[in-house]
């Protein structure tokens, strides 16, 4: 069977309807998928005219049945019958199949015991809105194609003229691993597998499984810049549409890498709202309702007013400077003490010197003060020279950072980010369940885990062996003699 799109045009008259079908397509507008068959036998029983537009090639050797090509219309006479509809095509009219829906979309739409609304979003995202798109990007080529001079068609300026519509592509593939993911869970069952493997027959569609099917629009948007890649080492330069083929491969390199940073921010999100819910007595707002990216984590001495120093680990993201203190018993586990907003905040290189004010000599020092008013907010003080060197690039690169995310329009949602912070709290439930404890997790054991489970989750763009001294560092000996007395001496106190 074939696969078409139902249109609805009330201002077509028998005139035009004796014009090109072409034509037709250019004034009639598409109709959302889903459109129940007695509104549809209302529409044509009022004189309404009714087109379905193939997406497959319907091949037939019948005579009564009606032969097209996909994008082929067909005008809709008779839609009585649920599975075949009488029309007219360009020369004819006679039987062809009414699947006149999208892929998989209709069918499982038909089925609300089986997929919810939430499902069918995480499964297809926004593939529809896909399709509308390339549907006109197809129509702008087949435009600006030449076919008796092919080597003379100018194709570049359809690329610039949709630039901003490819973004399009990036909801669906910053979505894409949740729909394999819940494609997967569906799959376990049978009822789900078959299902699926009855749509694809039923519109005749090439042996691919709906994960594969799923998977090519993320495939078409890394393919663009490769292709104009190509087009243009083969233009001349001296060439009407090389500087089009040159722009547009530049545009289309920044859509790609615009789609994989943010999917790398995807990813990057849910590990720090997992690394959140792991510090100990957390403040404040989420981490993640203003940052998206760990930029550098370290040890630093922190030296507040009057010269108390305090051993901090730090952590910096983007629009935010988080400092933790390490827990007495186990220097794995980490106690939120507070953090800075970095776009209120200078960060200034200090001298090794002696400082009246604090009176206190200062080596490998870095002063913050506030950005208005240049009020003093506090010094740090690294090991090493080269600690103090590395932190320096730090700031300066998560300043740059926030500006390239505003030149390119980075951008996570609300609902993405509460939703990592959301699973987070959920995995760390889990495990509290998993080892006895029953129903919600009590409000004083949110943030104590049993010791063999305590471990610190370090994004993974912090340097290994930042990471390993944050999280293994290493034992004196003898462990635990020490530990003994100092446990003791602890609850003594």
């Amino acid at each position: 069977m074939s696969q078409c799109s139902v249109t609805l045009d009330d201002s077509v008259s028998e005139e035009e309807e004796e014009g090109s079908f072409d034509e037709l397509t250019d004034v009639t507008p598409y109709l959302q998928p889903g459109v129940e068959l007695s509104v549809l036998n209302e529409w044509i029983n009022s004189g309404h005219a009714v087109y379905a537009e193939a997406l497959w090639d319907h091949v037939t050797m019948e005579e009564q049945e009606l032969a097209f090509k996909a994008g082929d219309v067909v005008r809709v006479l008779d839609a009585s019958h649920s599975e075949w509809w009488w029309g007219r095509g360009p020369d004819r009219e006679a039987w062809f199949p009414s699947c006149f829906v999208r892929g998989y979309i209709r069918q499982c739409r038909k089925h609300p015991d089986m997929f919810t609304e939430s499902q069918l979003k995480t499964i297809f995202s926004n593939i529809e809105d896909i399709y509308k798109f390339q549907r006109q990007f197809l129509k702008d080529l087949e435009k600006q194609y030449n076919k008796d001079q092919p080597h003379l068609s100018e194709i570049g300026s359809c690329f610039l003229l949709q630039g901003e519509g490819f973004s399009i592509y990036s909801e669906y593939c910053n979505t894409h691993p949740a729909a394999c993911a819940e494609l997967q869970r569906l799959m376990k069952s049978g009822r789900y597998k078959h299902f699926f493997e009855a749509c694809r027959l039923l519109q005749q569609m090439i042996d691919i499984s709906i994960a594969g099917f799923l998977l090519t629009p993320v495939q078409k948007i890394c393919k663009y810049p490769l292709q104009l890649g190509e087009l243009l080492k083969y233009t001349p330069k001296n060439h009407s549409d090389y500087s089009g083929v040159s722009q547009a491969y530049e545009a289309m390199k920044n859509v790609a890498s615009l789609i994989n940073e943010r999917k790398r921010r995807l990813e990057s999100i849910d590990t720090i709202a997992h690394w959140q819910v792991s510090i100990l007595h957390w403040e404040g707002p989420d981490i993640l309702e203003l940052s998206s990216d760990l930029i550098h984590s370290g040890e630093m001495t922190l030296i507040i007013r009057y010269g108390k120093m305090q051993q901090r680990s730090f952590f910096l993201f983007d629009h935010q400077l988080v400092f933790c203190k390490k827990d007495i018993l186990r220097r794995d586990l980490l106690h939120y003490r507070g953090r800075l907003n970095m776009d209120q905040t200078e960060v200034l290189d200090v001298p090794d010197r002696r400082d009246s004010d604090l009176g206190l000599t200062l080596k490998n020092a870095l002063r913050l003060r506030n950005a208005s008013t240049l009020e003093f907010m506090c010094m740090v003080c690294c090991k090493k020279a080269q600690d103090k060197q590395r932190w320096l690039e730090a700031f300066a690169k998560e300043r740059l950072r926030v500006k390239e995310d505003q030149e390119m329009g980075m951008e996570i949602s609300e609902e993405q980010r509460k939703r990592a912070i959301v699973n987070a709290r959920r995995a760390k439930q889990g495990k509290f369940k998993s080892l006895g404890y029953s129903g919600s997790v009590p409000p004083h054991h949110h943030n104590i885990l049993p010791l063999h489970q305590r471990h610190i989750s370090i994004p993974p763009s912090v340097p290994q062996q930042q990471v390993f001294s944050l999280a293994e560092p290493p034992r004196r000996k003898p462990y635990h003699l020490l530990y003994s007395i100092t446990r003791n001496a602890f609850f003594r106190k």
